[in-house]
């Protein structure tokens, strides 16, 4: 609820008539544009991007007020633009863009890494109107006919503000943040890629890693690729991303990346020599560590990982199942978040899990299933 109090006051404090210009709208882009849409209807919302149907898309659903195919003297008048292209475009597209920008407009990007763009924006001169942007929040596909609005909502949103950049700028900034649904947060640029390399960056280099691994070590008939299962496909994900945004972002925050992951190559080494030598308490306490750490990320006020109220049953493989549970649980007024079959037991028992919306929900879900014979795990 405060959230939603706190959003509807930074609505309150923009200005109305705002006009916002996108270079570039896939993914992020579009997500953005499509959660101002919904927060702030009056919105004037201009496009461009080299994708046809994509700037046709965006007009036909009302996301776009107007879409151009090159930038030019429309995107005059913005007071946000948001450089949204890949990180060696945006460099390019800034260049073009000089020239239009009025001097009240806050220019911002939503790229992974700052330390480049910012030293590109002093040498043009904009550092004054330039407020680094980047949403933690995506997706393993891209594009804009996959963005939602939804995809920021409740996501941190960093900025980076240059040393030249007005408390006003900033404050405005964090308003159009607050209204799209995200929590703004400000960061130094430096600390940024440091802190972006290490929970974001190299997992993906780990998870891409992994699956060459397997990739190569996989047997002519494909056994690994038939069973990997739930925690293979759940620290893969991400390498399904697109290689294009991750070839720029690895060359473009290369030395912290490179720190970290001579840093991790080490611990790897070093877990390597403690189970050639069996050493049975420190394999322990290599998990239970890890463990107890990544359990505090969930569910606390500030923490990234929301906590999830589930159970697992286990139904019969005939047609109908399914909507025979989620009748019962419905006739009850026990409101279903998500359900869905699990395709394997590697983490779960059962083959049916059911999320609800409220941790109450668990227990009367749970007892109503197991009066009618199912069998329930928590």
């Amino acid at each position: 609820m405060d959230r939603i109090i706190e959003r509807a006051y930074f609505m309150d404090g923009l200005k109305d008539g705002l006009k916002i210009g996108f270079i570039g709208f896939g993914l992020i882009g579009g997500s953005i544009a499509k959660a101002l849409r919904a927060s702030l209807p009056d919105v004037r919302i201009i496009v461009y991007d080299v994708n046809k149907a994509t700037l046709e898309q965006a007009l036909r659903e009302g996301v776009a007020n107007q879409a151009v195919r090159s930038i030019d003297i429309s995107f005059s008048g913005c007071n946000y633009i948001f450089l949204c292209a890949p990180v060696s475009i945006n460099d390019e597209n800034l260049i073009t863009l000089k020239q239009f920008l009025s001097p009240s407009c806050t220019l911002t990007d939503v790229g992974s890494v700052k330390g480049g763009i910012h030293q590109h924006i002093e040498a043009l001169g904009l550092s004054a109107q330039f407020i680094g942007g980047h949403p933690m929040a995506g997706s393993e596909r891209f594009g804009y006919p996959n963005s939602k609005a939804r995809l920021l909502e409740n996501a941190y949103y960093i900025l980076t503000p240059s040393k030249e950049t007005s408390a006003e700028k900033l404050e405005g900034y964090r308003n159009l943040v607050a209204a799209m649904g995200a929590i703004p947060l400000v960061l130094d640029a430096a600390q940024h890629d440091f802190v972006t390399a290490a929970i974001s960056h190299l997992p993906h280099i780990i998870a891409s890693s992994l699956v060459n691994l397997v990739k190569e070590s996989d047997s002519p008939d494909g056994t690994m690729k038939m069973v990997a299962a739930g925690g293979f496909k759940d620290i893969t994900r991400i390498a399904s991303s697109s290689p294009d945004m991750w070839q720029q972002i690895c060359l473009t925050n290369t030395d912290n990346i490179v720190r970290l992951l001579e840093n991790y190559i080490q611990s790897l080494s070093s877990l390597k020599e403690t189970l050639s030598a069996r050493d049975a308490s420190s394999i322990y306490r290599f998990f239970d560590g890890a463990r107890v750490y990544r359990d505090s990320f969930i569910g606390t006020s500030s923490g990234p990982i929301k906590k999830s109220f589930s159970i697992t049953v286990d139904i019969a493989d005939e047609t109908g199942a399914l909507a025979t549970v989620a009748t019962i649980l419905a006739r009850q007024h026990i409101s279903i978040k998500n359900i869905g079959i699990v395709h394997n037991r590697e983490l779960a028992e059962g083959a049916l899990r059911i999320e609800f919306y409220e941790e109450n929900a668990i227990k009367t879900a749970a007892d109503l299933l197991k009066s009618r014979g199912y069998t329930v795990f928590l």
